[in-house]
């Protein structure tokens, strides 16, 4: 998954809607690429489904209860015979196995006070294998799933690029500048042998003439 792909998914997990030629112009690809990639993400799995985002008080649900429960056995079975129950039970919008002093939490959703006090004592309470539970009523809701943060992860692989490329460029330089200080001091050398092969001669000649004389 790359860069496009992830600009992608952020665009369509703010609106799915979205049409694809907009997808495409806010991407800068062609229509035909942009669905190309859409399909192939919806393959993988990467794009699970769309759905429409409901209002829950337009609905007449008014109340959520966070739903702890502790079950009394926790072999394979009984766990899985729970799992199961909680899925049937369409109230439940969540489930979640936790660790620590519960062993689920369940997110309800349900018309009032009368219908959550139907879903705890005869939908839950009943399943087998449930030992305690413990209902936190909901007083309001600060934040809403949004959707999973894309954007930080855009963010972050785009520093990331930016810091390996600075780094290839830092290491280009010092190989250039290693090159150079070694082709100066192979220079210097060469000069220095030079010189020193001058100042033999003028000692030769002049040893030479001095014997002569």
């Amino acid at each position: 998954m790359d860069q496009l792909d992830r600009r992608l998914l952020s665009a369509l997990q703010d609106q799915g809607r979205t049409p694809n030629v907009e997808l495409a112009r806010t991407l800068a690809l062609a229509p035909s690429t942009t669905l190309e990639r859409v399909r192939r993400l919806e393959e993988r799995g990467v794009i699970k489904g769309y759905r429409a985002i409901l209002d829950q008080q337009a609905l007449g649900l008014k109340i959520q209860a966070l739903v702890l429960i502790n079950l009394d056995h926790h072999q394979a079975g009984p766990i899985e015979a729970f799992e199961d129950r909680v899925r049937a039970v369409p109230e439940v919008l969540a489930c979640y196995h936790l660790t620590g002093r519960h062993d689920y939490m369940l997110h309800v959703v349900v018309r009032d006070i009368d219908h959550l006090r139907e879903v705890v004592k005869h939908r839950l309470a009943t399943i087998v294998g449930v030992d305690k539970q413990e209902t936190l009523l909901v007083l309001s809701t600060v934040k809403e799933n949004e959707g999973y943060a894309l954007d930080t992860i855009i963010a972050e692989d785009a520093r990331q690029a930016t810091l390996r490329g600075n780094a290839a460029g830092s290491s280009a330089g010092n190989s250039a500048g290693s090159s150079t200080g070694n082709a100066a001091e192979s220079a210097a050398e060469s000069s220095g042998a030079d010189a020193a092969g001058d100042a033999t001669g003028d000692t030769a000649k002049k040893s030479a003439g001095n014997t002569s004389q």
